[in-house]
């Protein structure tokens, strides 16, 4: 997801409706954003892996969302990506070429009550910088 790909380009102009020199400059700042300050595009993967981190945004609002409304939900990441791939191309959904599956989330109603969860202390996992 180059800052000169079609599918920024598309957003930018048919979604966002940007004029011109806003998409231009907004383009610069993508650049920068993926060659300078995060060297994206210094290591082979690297921008698909940070397009794949960011898709956990959207899941943990979905998942606090349905919890909000009482609804359980559990997401996935141990997949296997070929026979799902497959069945969404069989379905329309994706046609395999622009997105690639990352990660899923099941959304129910629990059967029964889930055992305590377990945790570690919070001090053990948390340096807080003040």
């Amino acid at each position: 997801m180059l800052s000169d790909s079609a599918y920024v380009q598309r957003m930018m102009k048919d979604v966002q409706q940007l004029p011109p020199e806003a998409a231009a400059g907004k383009e610069k700042l993508y650049r920068k954003f993926l060659e300078s300050d995060f060297k994206l595009t210094s290591r082979e993967g690297a921008v698909a892996d940070w397009a794949a981190k960011q898709t956990y945004i959207a899941l943990g609002n979905m998942m606090t969302a349905a919890a909000l409304i009482g609804i359980d939900s559990c997401p996935m990441e141990g997949f296997e990506q070929d026979p799902i791939n497959r069945i969404l191309r069989e379905e329309g959904i994706n046609d395999g070429g622009s997105f690639h599956l990352v990660n899923m989330v099941a959304f129910g109603y629990r059967v029964r009550d889930p055992r305590p969860k377990t945790r570690r202390d919070i001090g053990d996992i948390v340096s807080w910088v003040v």
